[in-house]
């Protein structure tokens, strides 16, 4: 999701206008960058001014340093026809940041010997993957999870057939019909991860195409790859005789008190979900993803902050929380060679975490919505935003960077009072 909006932009251009915001509405209109350290108050008034002069309807974010949590609030509005406030218990979808859950539940399979990083992914399938393009490559748990495994997104059938409208709702608006000519995005209820990814996998599967691989070798190529995670996500599922969804819960979101969280889109009240936005103007519908392990996990600001503290706390050598050391080390450990993965992305890889300006890091973007995370390399601190604002149409994603570079920015003046 985090490259979604590279694939989307040629298609909706057209369809822009159906918004009512213009030009220079969508024009991002700076709060001044912090000149002193700030304290929370003044944190807080910064991240308010943000909201009110860009096009961030709101956001909730959590800060930690030295193994606490130093500040967690919500600014802004959820929804601005309601004129609902966003609050740390109101539900965000985090879009591709779920890869780092995923990365954790993957350390929990291999603590418990259900397989390792070099195993080769037809050893624990039911189905067999093969790179049509490269019929003899042996694809192995490595490659999933630092995107080096061969296998993309084909965009033919990756949104209409991934993103789907939740039932019940109005799909007349103007940021529905946006989504069903732009991606062709339906109505529907999620199939279950087996039969998603018989689809894309199986010989007679509807999705199945040479156009879902590149040409290289397992390990040689850096490529995005939410179908990927999707499968590494099945293979879960395969070796632990568990939902992908219920291990998570099981072993992660349980463990750390993480009440409020789900990857089962059916679970999430709607009620308390943050609305997305093309922009202040527009709404988008409530949408998942059948292939959900890549960017659905559903949480509150509150229980993000515990998910982070204990990733901060796990890379300095002081949490057991989900699994033993070695373990919180393994999702903090660089696995390609250098110049695999591309500069302008980041450095390297660890278990979905990549490596970039001194720090552990991960993005999402998805319809209507932004997040990101980062931790310091040694895990002195970090911080995870959720946002309810679209990173991915037309001027969106520039706007989003530019967002996401004054919340950082106002992070680091804060931590510098801290």
């Amino acid at each position: 999701m985090a490259v979604l909006a590279r694939i989307i932009i040629s298609i909706i251009l057209s369809l822009f206008f159906l918004t009512s915001c213009t030009n220079d509405d969508n024009v991002v209109a700076l709060p001044a960058a912090p000149s002193n350290a700030m304290t929370a108050a003044e944190l807080t008034t910064y991240f308010e001014q943000l909201t009110i002069s860009t096009e961030l309807p709101g956001l909730a974010i959590s800060i930690v340093e030295d193994g606490s949590i130093v500040y967690q609030n919500a600014i802004g509005l959820s929804n601005i026809e309601n004129q609902n406030p966003y609050t740390n218990q109101t539900i965000n979808g985090i879009a591709s940041i779920s890869k780092t859950f995923v990365g954790a539940a993957v350390a929990k399979a291999i603590e418990q010997d259900l397989f390792t990083l070099e195993t080769p992914i037809n050893d624990l399938l039911p189905i067999a993957v093969v790179n049509l393009k490269r019929p003899e490559a042996i694809i192995r748990v490595k490659h999933l999870v630092t995107h080096t495994s061969g296998i993309v997104d084909n965009m033919e059938f990756y949104l209409p057939y991934d993103y789907f409208f939740l039932p019940g709702q109005d799909l007349n608006t103007i940021g529905a019909k946006i989504l069903k000519e732009a991606i062709g995005m339906e109505e529907s209820n999620p199939v279950p991860l087996a039969d998603y990814m018989g689809e894309y996998f199986l010989e007679d599967g509807e999705f199945y195409s040479t156009d879902s691989y590149i040409d290289a070798a397992p390990g040689s190529t850096w490529a995005y790859s939410n179908t990927a995670t999707d499968l590494m996500g099945f293979i879960i599922e395969t070796t632990s005789g568990m939902s992908f969804d219920q291990y998570v819960k099981t072993y992660i979101l349980d463990p750390l008190q993480m009440s409020s969280s789900t990857f089962n889109v059916l679970e999430v009240d709607l009620n308390k979900m943050a609305t997305p936005y093309l922009n202040k103007n527009t709404a988008f519908p409530f949408y998942g993803n059948q292939g959900y392990p890549e960017g659905s996990i559903y949480a509150t600001n509150e229980d993000l902050g515990k998910f982070l503290l204990d990733m901060t706390r796990g890379l300095k050598g002081e949490s057991s929380v989900l699994f033993g050391s070695t373990y919180y080390d393994l999702l903090f450990t660089p696995l390609l060679p250098d110049n695999i993965v591309p500069n302008e992305f980041a450095e390297n890889h660890g278990l979905y975490w990549y490596t970039k300006n001194g720090k552990w890091m991960h993005g999402g973007n998805s319809l209507g919505l932004s997040t990101h995370m980062e931790i310091t390399k040694n895990g002195s601190n970090g911080f995870i935003v959720v946002t309810n604002m679209d990173g991915t149409f037309y001027e969106n994603e520039e706007n989003w960077t530019i967002v996401k570079q004054k919340i950082t920015e106002g992070v680091q003046a804060f931590l510098e009072d801290n």
